[in-house]
């Protein structure tokens, strides 16, 4: 099978250590595999767009949405961990199924930004986590939530990935990396998320980090390389997702 390449020294580095992390196979938590299919409830993400509103914003050198950590105030600061103790009081089950999804996405962000700014100013993500030899924050347990300690990888590799078996949600999550895709100036939502998730697929796929021509060669982000099983099936065929699968490997070196 051909190999990913990595566009820039700078995002390799970047995102190696965020590799170690990545490369773990669904697991799926049975635990939060249940639904209220009839449930219209709506989770209200307002003071993440707040947030979102104020901070995030589009780099005209780079074209890439960024979190401006460094003008995030105190009281900005304490209004975000609020919004996450509102959303943790809620049990994600009791939802229907796309309100969930954007409930996951919005809290993986949303930890991710809030933990960065616990630790601000600091270089790199990974640089973050408990532990002698910590390798990131991914596996810390950042939250209790229906009487279960979460953490950033159950989110992804226990709950989003592998119940929704969705290669678009890799659009979605946000890991404080040049080399990840944006965060999005706006919090994902259950009557939009199929829309928001296949606007976040093209938009990675067509930044330079996400897939580039380069000297004649197509480059595409690691993110193809190691979740390879969840874009391409078993006979090599990319996964159907609405548009919204990166370009196929197949010639790349």
């Amino acid at each position: 099978m051909a190999r990913c390449v990595v566009s820039a020294l700078l995002l390799l580095f970047s995102l190696f250590s965020v590799a170690v992390q990545a490369v773990p196979s669904p697991d799926r938590w049975s635990y939060w595999d249940k639904v209220d299919k009839n449930s219209e409830k709506v989770v209200d993400h307002s003071e993440w767009q707040k947030f979102l509103d104020r901070y995030v914003k589009l780099s005209e050198s780079t074209g890439m949405f960024m979190v401006e950590y460094g003008r995030v105030t105190k009281t900005d600061k304490e209004r975000l961990d609020t919004y996450l103790h509102a959303i943790a009081q809620q049990d994600p089950r009791t939802l229907n199924r796309n309100e969930q999804q954007a409930y996951w996405i919005n809290l993986y962000n949303a930890l991710t930004v809030d933990l960065i700014l616990d630790y601000y100013p600091v270089k790199s993500i990974t640089r973050l986590g408990k532990g002698w030899f910590r390798m990131g924050p991914w596996k810390d347990e950042l939250i209790k939530i229906a009487g279960q300690n979460i953490s950033l990888h159950d989110i992804e590799h226990r709950i989003l990935r592998p119940i929704w078996n969705n290669p678009r949600i890799h659009y979605a999550l946000n890991c404080a990396s040049i080399g990840c895709p944006d965060l999005l100036p706006d919090p994902f939502q259950g009557r939009r998320i199929d829309d928001q998730l296949a606007d976040a697929a093209r938009r990675f796929i067509n930044q330079k980090k996400g897939a580039a021509f380069v000297n004649g060669r197509l480059v595409l982000s690691s993110i193809f390389d190691w979740y390879e099983d969840d874009f391409i099936d078993e006979d090599g065929v990319l996964k159907e997702s609405n548009c919204s699968a990166p370009p196929h490997k197949s010639g790349i070196f």
